[in-house]
């Protein structure tokens, strides 16, 4: 059965941990409770996509971006 629905979620790491750290990782947990929450909503992950992005000229940054589908 398709979806009807969609929902994108854009997931960044943190600023200031790339900055003086050089990387600081995605905040898991917080993604972990937004997943969570969107699921007892009904919400199901469709796709996931890992991106790098430039970051203040010097660094990169990760964020996730997840497509959920009800």
């Amino acid at each position: 059965m398709p979806f009807t629905e969609y929902k994108i979620i854009h997931v960044v790491e943190g600023g200031l941990g790339t900055i003086f750290l050089g990387a600081s990782g995605l905040p898991l947990k917080k993604m972990e409770k937004i997943l969570n929450q969107e699921a007892k909503e009904g919400w199901q992950v469709v796709f996931q996509l890992v991106e790098q992005k430039r970051f203040m000229l010097f660094w990169q940054r990760e964020a996730v971006i997840i497509t959920l589908g009800r």
